[in-house]
């Protein structure tokens, strides 16, 4: 069955424990606001999910109600106080709403959330699904081009651990992105995603929105009229925020299209293109 998302995500990554309901609820362009209505008037109402980390162990929330309705986003927002986190409201136009197929979509320490479409997916599973290692091929819970999508990439990273993990992700998604151009190279596939293990963050831009805000000093929340580190950070505070739409009116920058970024344990940012050629397949 085709499965076609058109999602808004948002992800955070900091030096220091950073509370993100601003982020989520409270600004005006809020994840929560989004997914009432974003910028074409999408209503995003199929489901959410919310990840953060408890030391090394990622801590999911999700529901698959919209994260406009009633209190339990709103809670879940408030509540997280963390070095990384990822979350995620659906619109789902064709495929079930269930848990299994909410993002995010969790493996160890690995979550992963995804904006966009892989058209006529029915065909392109038929390509991809050999390539995934068959123990992870067993943890697939759901039916949704995402999470097949997830463990390609996982596959990949784990038979390629001696190299950088922004280019093995980028090299899968060009992979992913000329099965899909050999099934029909009419259709847009849609690959805007974040992948994070808690420590590295990596996630790419293609033919979706999506921008960025870097922070580099703890500041007073035009928002909330508070600060959103609970502690005196001294000079080092780094922060790195992504979003489908700019949230706020701070300096949000927005990616090109066809890149693939990271954010790496010591908060290093970088942004470089995704590969024109896919390199070997894993096997």
């Amino acid at each position: 069955m085709e499965i076609e998302s058109v999602c808004r995500l948002y992800a955070m990554r900091a030096s220091e424990p950073t509370k993100v309901e601003c982020s989520l609820v409270l600004a005006q362009n809020a994840l929560m606001q989004q997914s009432q209505g974003d910028a074409e008037g999408l209503v995003h109402g199929h489901g959410w999910g919310v990840a953060d980390y408890r030391e090394t162990v990622p801590m999911i929330e999700k529901q698959t109600w919209a994260a406009y309705h009633g209190e339990h986003f709103r809670k879940t927002a408030a509540r997280v106080y963390a070095h990384t986190v990822v979350a995620h409201v659906r619109q789902a136009t064709v495929g079930g709403t269930a848990l299994e197929n909410t993002h995010p979509f969790q493996n160890g320490r690995w979550v992963f959330a995804h904006n966009g479409t892989v058209p006529n997916f029915d065909r392109v599973r038929d390509l991809m699904i050999d390539h995934i290692d068959p123990l992870l091929r067993n943890d697939i819970k759901g039916i949704t081009d995402s999470e097949h999508v997830f463990y390609y990439l996982l596959t990949r990273i784990m038979r390629h651990p001696d190299q950088p993990l922004h280019e093995v992700v980028g090299r899968a998604l060009r992979q992913i992105i000329d099965w899909s151009h050999s099934v029909d190279p009419n259709e847009e596939v849609g690959l805007n995603i974040v992948l994070t293990d808690g420590d590295r963050l990596v996630g790419s831009r293609y033919n979706r929105t999506l921008w960025h805000l870097v922070k580099t000093d703890v500041a007073v929340c035009g928002v909330c009229g508070r600060t959103h580190v609970q502690h005196d950070t001294g000079a080092d505070y780094r922060a790195v925020e992504i979003a489908s739409e700019p949230i706020s009116g701070e300096n949000w920058q927005s990616f090109a299209n066809g890149v693939v970024y990271a954010i790496d344990k010591d908060l290093h940012f970088r942004i470089d293109p995704l590969p024109a050629r896919a390199g070997a397949v894993a096997a």
